[in-house]
């Protein structure tokens, strides 16, 4: 099983949305997949629970992190959902390092049971979002295409204490960054030009999806997005044209991001994946 935890420490740039798009790819290529949201605010669990394509547990994401949990159900798709328990990990600081070493455990015990793992992760920079990077294998970061969010990007490489340069050096030498993802990308003067200093500025972390010199991966804004979230729909299994549209414009980039994960990517793809992540 290869675990990926999506992960910004800014909220609303659409990691959840990204999440479930990956999930029900995956699922639908017929990879068995295992989805657990350590967000109290449960956004990767609403769409999912609402979709009826995932098993959840009956027990939630705070449990893989305080104890022993109760077996997962037998099924190729499963969720552990999120819940406000989260909330109170952060407060124990005596316990985070059991915290982290529960949840690792539960991970090795799910391995043969599952292909993949993706971790939806709180914005907040605690001992949720350490916990899933210090047992992950990739790590993928989405970000909206403002000053604030690519101004973040420092953060989420050097942060003291959740920083992916750290996590890779003291506590998970295997962790690799896949990339940036941009994501509400849309059509402006304003947007392409942020998508071009973000191309400039961090061009080994982008995602390329082609040869061309703007064939990186990307999430356009479109509103059956987030209709597909808030209906727990597929988005290309919606009937409406404009749904079908949008998963036309994204699929290359969902499928890019799967194939590094699956390793079904190219020994020479997967090493430019692992290289950005020591950039």
């Amino acid at each position: 099983m290869k675990t990926l935890v999506l992960c910004n420490q800014k909220g609303g740039v659409g990691k959840s949305a990204v999440a479930t798009l990956l999930a029900h790819h995956l699922a639908q290529r017929g990879r068995r997949v295992l989805a657990i949201d350590l967000d109290h605010q449960a956004n990767f669990t609403k769409p999912l629970r609402l979709s009826g394509r995932a098993a959840i547990t009956a027990f939630a994401a705070d449990a893989l992190l305080t104890g022993t949990p109760p077996p997962l159900p037998d099924k190729p798709f499963v969720l552990v959902p999120g819940d406000r328990a989260l909330l109170g990990l952060e407060r124990q600081p005596a316990l985070h390092t059991p915290f982290a070493r529960s949840f690792r455990a539960f991970l090795v015990a799910a391995r043969d049971a599952f292909d993949v793992c993706i971790i939806d992760t709180n914005p907040n920079p605690d001992i949720r979002v350490i916990a899933a990077l210090a047992s992950a294998d990739y790590v993928l970061s989405p970000i909206q295409l403002n000053q604030e969010a690519m101004d973040g990007v420092s953060g989420l490489l050097n942060h003291d204490r959740v920083g992916l340069r750290k996590i890779k050096a003291v506590l998970n030498p295997k962790l690799a960054l896949i990339g940036l993802l941009p994501t509400m990308v849309e059509p402006t003067p304003f947007q392409k030009a942020n998508f071009l200093q973000v191309v400039q500025q961090y061009h080994p972390l982008m995602i390329r999806i082609g040869a061309g010199p703007g064939a990186f991966a990307s999430i356009p804004r479109r509103s059956c997005i987030a209709e597909a979230q808030a209906e727990g729909a597929v988005l290309w299994e919606m009937k409406k044209t404009a749904a079908r549209d949008a998963w036309r414009e994204i699929e290359s980039s969902v499928a890019r991001i799967g194939d590094i994960v699956t390793g079904a990517a190219s020994t020479t793809n997967r090493k430019e994946a692992a290289d950005a992540a020591a950039t």
